[in-house]
């Protein structure tokens, strides 16, 4: 397509496919439809879970809930469009559904990540400071943590929306990735203009980079109060709680460093597009795996579901 001057004239963009024959597009499907099946399975048992029994009516596992939510909101944005375009071997997503990608995007993921930082601290309170954890976490001051988490990025994205929306683009409308990224259309915007969104996304780093700090120092604190623990049971207790909380923020972590920083010199379409599948597909998905397997609570509460959805649909 000819390079277009702006994009007022833009009407769609066209995603990066991740298979050219046939054969491979409708195995990518049924792959991303598996994925996508098991997360809104895992997520909606931990959701129906925890709304279901009174015994998980507690801050850990709202803020697990408000978890659930999210990692279904996250991976509902890229999945389902990746699978249609490979069902239908097309490749186009129109200007406003490229848009609401990123704004949903940011949102999701933004909200995520605040999330996380709350529930460390919530970890932190009920070893470090347990006498104090009815007062410090009652169902207000959770309520309130939790919409800071949401509201935050909402805020982030709309920031980042805007700006990206404000962009003239010059350089076409193909996207080298399976869904809308920022960093990939700041690609086809023209020189100089993508400067303000560099410095949104600077912002936001920062931001971000705060919370992985207040996440450590927490850990560093819950690991001290833990060793000096006399009761080995005690001990285990405590990690098997902190535990997953600590898998699914390095998942997350993890995942999203490698896709936005890794050396420029190993950089590649085709591996940008599989670290962009491990940092927003595979989380949501494994994340109700994380928490469920040391979580005997969990565990039993999402049994007890099923002969309670048998006598509901006989």
């Amino acid at each position: 397509m000819e390079e277009m001057p702006n994009n007022s004239s833009l009407s769609e963009f066209l995603l990066m496919a991740f298979a050219d024959t046939r054969e491979l597009q409708l195995l990518n499907f049924a792959l991303f439809l598996g994925i996508y099946l098991a997360a809104l399975l895992g997520n909606g048992l931990i959701l129906s879970a925890i709304a279901c029994h009174h015994r998980l009516h507690t801050p850990m596992y709202f803020f697990l809930l408000n978890l659930a939510v999210l990692d279904l909101g996250c991976i509902s944005t890229t999945l389902p469009k990746a699978m249609a375009n490979a069902l239908w071997d097309t490749r186009d997503i129109s200007y406003q559904g490229c848009i609401a990608q990123v704004f949903f995007l940011f949102f999701l993921f933004g909200s995520e990540y605040y999330l996380l930082s709350v529930m460390a601290y919530d970890r932190y309170v009920a070893i470090c400071k347990p006498l104090h954890y009815g007062s410090l976490l009652g169902s207000r001051a959770c309520a309130q943590m939790a919409a800071a988490a949401w509201g935050s990025g909402f805020l982030n994205a709309v920031l980042h929306t805007a700006t990206t929306v404000s962009l003239p683009l010059c350089q076409g409308n193909a996207v080298d990735q399976f869904f809308c990224e920022i960093p990939h259309i700041l690609k086809l915007s023209c020189s100089n203009t993508y400067l303000r969104e560099v410095g949104v996304l600077v912002f936001s780093v920062s931001l971000c980079f705060g919370c992985f700090v207040f996440i450590v120092l927490s850990y560093v604190q819950i690991f001290r109060a833990v060793l000096r623990m006399p009761s080995e049971q005690g001990r285990h207790k405590a990690f098997s709680t902190c535990l997953p909380h600590l898998a699914v923020v390095s998942l997350f972590v993890s995942t999203a460093i490698f896709a936005y920083l890794k050396p420029p010199s190993i950089s590649s379409p085709s591996l940008d597009l599989v670290f962009a599948l491990l940092y927003s597909v595979v989380p949501p998905a494994l994340n109700p795996l994380i928490y469920s397997m040391r979580n005997q609570e969990l565990k039993n509460a999402v049994r007890k579901l099923f002969p309670y959805i048998l006598l509901k649909h006989p």
